[in-house]
Parts: C-alpha cells; sequence; structure tokens
C-alpha cells in the first residue's frame, strides 16, 4: 500500500509524544497536495534517516565520502555509525520518545549532520537553530516548540544556558563523544509514519516575525526526487558545497538531503563568505555550488584569482536573482546560474529550471511535481503578463505549528507565498517583488526588486535595497540604499548620476527619489535583505 495524499486521514502515528500532531493545522487548511510524479508515492512507514543514509551503505557506497570538512572527512559508514551512537544516547542515556523536539544549534560540521540524522532516526523531531541567536530568540522556539532537549556545539552553549535547562549534551568538550564511545554503532531506525513530523523549521525572519513550519518524513524525500531529482540532476560524483547554514532549509537541501539522495558527497565549510568559499570550491574540487546572489556578486570579481574549472552547476536561491548578477557571473565563468524560488513553508524550492531551459531574468518554470500560477486577491488566474500573488502547490505544502497564520498562507488549497510575479506566454515566471513590498507611488506601481536591477548595472553600485518610504505629496515614494564600490564617493552629485541611470534603464516614474549610501544592508543569517529593517530606517 502506497500514500496516495488524498486521503483525510493520517496515518497512525508511531509518535509517544503527540505534540507535533495535535498542533498541526487542521486537516482542511492544509494546501492540497499532489503526489503527481511516480518518485513521489512513498510507503505508508518510512524513516527518511534510512532512506538519505542507510540505504546508500545497503547500495554498496559505505566507503564513498559522505561529508568532507576542514576537521575530518567521514564514509557513509563511519556517518552511519556515529548517527547510531548519537541516537543510543538520545535514548538510552537522555530519556527522548519518538516525538519529542530536538533543539539543534552548530554551524555547517559533521557532527551536526550526524546529530540531525540520529534525531530523525530516533523518532524525534528537529528544530535546528541558526547559530547567530541570542538567548531571547531561542527561547520563543522552545517555548513554541516545547522542546525537551538539546544537541549543541560547545562553543555555542552560552546564549542555551541563559534559558531554563533542556536535557542537554554538547559536543567539541568531550561530552558527546564520551557518551557515544559507551554506545553501540547500530541502531533500528524508529518505524515512523511517512506523515510523521520529522522538522520544525523556522522562516527567516525577513517580515520580523518567524514562523514554525512542520514537515513530515515524506517531506524531505520529496524535494529531492523533485527539484534535485528533476532539475538539478546530481550524480553521485558530485560535490556539493556552500554557505546557506543547515538550519536553513536551503542548507539543509542542498548541502545534506540532496547529495545524500544519489550518495555524492557533501563539503561543510563553517565560514563560508565569498573569501571562504571560491578556495575552498578549488581546494576540494566542487562540482555544485548553493549559495545567495550578493555572494556570486561578490566572488565574480575573484574569480580570476582561484581554479573553480570543477564547478559545473551553481545554484542561486534565498532571494531574488538579478540579471546583472547572472551576467557577472556567466562572464566571469561560462557559468549559468541556476535561478529558483522556494521557501521554509514548502520546505525547497518549487519553481526553477534545469540548467538547458534557463532563462537570464526568470525564476523559471514549475519544478515538475509542482503546480504554480499567478492569481488576483479573489484567487482567479491573470492573464500572461500581467502581475499577480504566486499560488503554488505540490507534494510540500504549508503547516503552521499552532499559528493563525495559516489561514493567510493556505487558500483555496493554494499556498499564497506572498511574492508577485509575472508568467509570460511561454509559461516561465519573473519575480516582481514581495507582495507586501510593492511601492504605490502616486498611483503608479512600483517593484522594489526591478528598481535594484536597473542600479546594479552602474558600476558605483555593489549592492542596493529599495524600498518604500512615507512621501506627503505621492503617498509614498521609491527610497534606494545603495552600497558603493571601492573608489567612488558617496553625495548629491553621485546620488543624481544613478537616479538619471536608473531613469535611462526602466520607466522615468521609477527613479528612487531619495538615495542613502550606507556601509553595508541588514541581512539574515542566509544573506537575505531584510526589507523591514530598511523601511524602520
Amino acid at each position: 500500500m502506497r500514500y496516495s495524499g488524498d486521503s483525510p486521514h493520517l496515518e497512525p502515528s508511531v509518535h509517544q509524544d503527540d505534540f507535533a500532531r495535535k498542533n498541526l493545522p487542521p486537516r482542511e487548511a492544509w494546501p492540497v497536495l499532489r503526489f503527481d510524479l511516480p518518485s513521489l508515492r512513498y510507503p505508508l512507514r518510512l524513516n527518511c534517516a534510512t532512506e538519505l543514509l542507510d540505504a546508500n551503505i545497503a547500495a554498496g557506497r559505505g566507503d564513498h565520502p559522505a561529508l568532507v570538512t576542514p576537521a575530518e572527512s567521514l564514509t557513509y559508514s563511519d556517518l552511519a555509525a556515529r548517527v547510531n551512537r548519537i541516537a543510543n544516547v538520545l535514548t538510552r542515556q537522555m530519556g527522548l520518545v519518538p516525538g519529542n523536539r530536538v533543539l539543534l544549534r552548530s554551524a555547517n560540521n559533521a557532527w551536526m549532520v550526524a546529530a540531525y540524522f540520529a534525531v530523525l532516526k530516533a523518532g524525534g523531531i528537529v528544530v535546528a537553530t541558526m547559530p547567530l541567536l541570542r538567548a531571547k530568540e531561542i527561547g520563543e522556539i522552545v517555548s513554541r516548540g516545547h522542546i525537551t532537549h538539546a544537541l549543541c556545539d560547545v562553543r555555542l552553549r552560552a546564549e542555551l544556558d541563559k534559558l531554563p535547562p533542556l536535557r542537554t549534551a554538547t559536543w567539541g568538550d568531550g561530552d558527546l563523544e564520551t557518551r557515544c564511545a559507551a554506545e553501540a554503532d547500530s541502531f533500528a531506525a524508529c518505524d515512523t509514519s511517512a506523515d510523521d513530523v520529522c522538522l520544525i523549521g523556522f522562516t527567516s525572519g525577513t517580515t520580523g516575525e518567524p514562523k514554525g513550519t512542520m514537515h513530515f518524513h515524506r517531506d524531505m524525500l520529496a524535494i529531492c526526487d523533485a527539484y534535485s531529482a528533476q532539475v538539478l540532476k546530481p550524480l553521485p560524483s558530485d560535490r556539493f558545497i556552500g554557505s546557506p547554514p543547515l538550519a536553513f532549509t536551503f542548507g539543509l537541501g542542498g548541502l545534506v538531503l540532496f547529495p545524500f539522495r544519489v550518495g555524492a558527497t557533501a563539503i561543510l565549510l563553517e565560514r563560508a563568505g565569498p573569501e571562504d568559499l571560491l578556495p575552498a570550491i578549488a581546494n576540494y574540487r566542487a562540482t555544485v555550488s548553493f549559495t545567495a546572489p550578493t555572494a556570486y556578486r561578490a566572488m565574480a570579481a575573484l574569480v580570476g584569482q582561484h581554479d573553480i574549472s570543477s564547478l559545473r552547476r551553481c545554484v542561486s536561491a534565498g532571494e531574488a536573482l538579478p540579471k546583472p548578477t547572472f551576467d557577472l557571473w556567466k562572464a566571469a565563468t561560462g557559468l549559468s546560474l541556476m535561478d529558483g524560488i522556494g521557501a521554509t513553508e514548502m520546505l525547497h524550492i518549487f519553481i526553477a529550471a534545469p540548467i538547458e531551459k534557463i532563462r537570464p531574468g526568470a525564476t523559471g518554470i514549475p519544478v515538475p511535481g509542482y503546480e504554480a500560477r499567478v492569481v488576483d486577491d479573489d484567487l482567479n488566474e491573470v492573464p500572461r503578463g500581467t502581475p499577480g500573488q504566486l499560488a503554488v502547490r505540490g507534494p510540500t505544502g504549508c503547516r503552521y505549528l499552532a499559528d493563525p497564520r495559516q489561514q493567510k498562507y493556505v487558500r483555496d488549497g493554494w499556498n499564497i507565498t506572498g511574492d508577485t510575479y509575472i508568467q509570460d506566454a511561454d509559461g516561465y515566471f519573473f519575480y516582481q517583488a514581495r507582495s507586501d513590498d510593492m511601492i504605490i507611488s502616486a498611483g503608479y506601481n512600483i517593484a522594489g526588486p526591478e528598481v535594484e536591477v536597473a542600479l546594479l548595472t552602474h558600476p558605483a553600485v555593489r549592492e542596493c535595497g529599495v524600498v518604500g518610504a512615507p512621501d506627503p505629496e505621492r503617498g509614498m515614494i521609491a527610497k534606494a540604499f545603495v552600497v558603493l564600490h571601492e573608489g567612488f564617493d558617496a553625495g548629491d552629485a553621485l546620488a543624481k548620476t544613478l537616479q538619471d541611470h536608473v531613469k535611462a534603464e526602466i520607466a522615468p516614474y521609477k527613479y528612487p527619489r531619495a538615495i542613502v549610501f550606507v556601509q553595508a544592508l541588514p541581512r539574515t543569517e542566509t544573506g537575505k535583505l531584510q526589507r523591514f529593517a530598511l523601511r524602520q530606517a
């Protein structure tokens, strides 16, 4: 019997701690789920750790490198042994029962991956947190998720210690290492349901209000068998590298799940800024890169200093990819950036284009297994070429943890992502702006990202962000925050030059009527521009 996705009932859960299932939205508030591809029809009983890790050993890839880091390298057999020991620690020494939530705190390293899979294999629920979060933010997550346990890199324990104690083990100080040494390197995976919650991912806070998104064991495989298999098309010989934290679902998929699904290798860096990523690509002969548009733009100027000839796929996500950045990277490397839009609510990318179908400036087309359309406020599909809200559905979808905002994100079975898009006659989707970032100035609609693209074509502009600012005459105006390249002097003269440049690039009414020169833009840990912070500024 296989999971069809059309039943209103969930498969019985093995979770002894039923907090997660009790706090799922009502079934009628879920989006419609689609399992059109044969590869997306999973067994009713499923543990994703078995499918992503143990399956590689069963297929004869036990000696193949799974993880490569500056500190250590682990084969699939090595990693499985560590995972099993941690799972034994969790269940035998720390009292974990299936359904308990486990907080993970670490930079991207091998222990973080092992801890992640140990929680999954033991039937727990992962709640991974960004390394830079402070006690107040962590405490909110702990409270909302009713978290009972924590596995933490000792370097990040200080903020955790400011909170009421959890059942905690740390690595890097010998604690978890010693506990693991006393345990067996075998562990029978928990007999979880395909639709048991295994991950609560908190959104990255670009709106200032993170939400807990609940994902099932089958969701972890679905993003591999949809986007990765159908668009990215990795090989077992590939070596994945990138910058997003594993606590961000973009990083989890791109740096762990996708390579493990095909038995490839993940290269993990604790520091992965542009100045770190390029030499690491050269040193480790990476073939697939995942990072944000701003990083590709910064790296484009430095690629001549490093041998990155091993790269064959470069994925850009986390925020919209401006065409000037696409062009800059293509000119510097000969490689086309693979743009894509995903969401923590959807777990990973759902609109993108395979390498042979890329159109510069377009996000892409729906990933096989997903469908998307551009709709008006009443969810009617708008004519091609007309801006509207993006609606999408497929094998994954939004299920917020006990959050009334579920009603806003899911409407009539569709996930309404909060993005404004245009779909052209050929079916390609072109990003305009976040729906709440559209600037209405004297009756004109202005998309901030379009103004940013125009600014980025000027040689003085390194980075920029454009938001709406109140104006007594026009209601709102487009206001640009600009980071300059070295050698350019901020001032009224350059501001006027940039305004004239934008008028020549796009419709003149869209030009930024105010320009502020800044040293840096506010960004999340994942590299996303925090437009709400610019609006507050």
